[in-house]
């Protein structure tokens, strides 16, 4: 029988386990479900509430609309990246170059940034929900491959819009 005290023991990775089994269907359809949320709301009920906020207010709209979108598309490249490898049309080797090119650090504005209570509900609960899920990928993603990123926590989230946009400018163009 192996013995874990003399090192013969290996440790079981879970989150490998279910990003390369069965059980990734419902992560990968969570993700993929949020983002057509996402965009049915932002392209529908999302551009009229948007209509009503104040210049404020629509302005930290318009930057976390951007923060969003930009957040879920790099969490559905990793999600469709796993299931390439987890369907055999990619190895592991090859999702892990690819993937580096996967940002899973895009932070959103500090919920004390002026304008942000007159954000709408639903817009809120789609950010929410998106951070979370991101969260989750990240954690995943660094057990499967390892480096470590800096978590960003909530109370960390930069207020500064313009430094917002040239991380989001960068991360849009692959520069570091």
């Amino acid at each position: 029988m192996n013995d874990p005290s003399k090192g013969s023991a290996k440790t079981i990775k879970l989150a490998e386990r279910r990003v390369f089994s069965q059980s990734f269907k419902p992560l990968y359809q969570e993700g993929m479900g949020l983002v057509e949320q996402a965009a049915e709301y932002l392209d529908g009920k999302g551009r009229a509430e948007a209509k009503k906020l104040s210049r404020l207010a629509a302005t930290l709209y318009a930057a976390e609309s951007m923060r969003l979108t930009t957040r879920l598309m790099q969490v559905a490249s990793w999600l469709l990246l796993q299931r390439a490898a987890n369907s055999g049309e990619m190895t592991r080797d090859q999702v892990a170059s690819e993937k580096s090119k996967v940002r899973l650090d895009t932070a959103s504005a500090n919920n004390d940034a002026a304008g942000w209570v007159e954000l709408p509900k639903d817009f809120l609960d789609l950010i929410d929900r998106s951070l979370r899920l991101q969260a989750l990928v990240r954690r995943m993603d660094e057990e499967i491959y390892g480096g470590a990123v800096a978590e960003v926590a909530p109370s960390d989230r930069r207020i500064n819009p313009v430094s917002d946009q040239i991380t989001l400018l960068n991360t849009a163009f692959a520069r570091g």
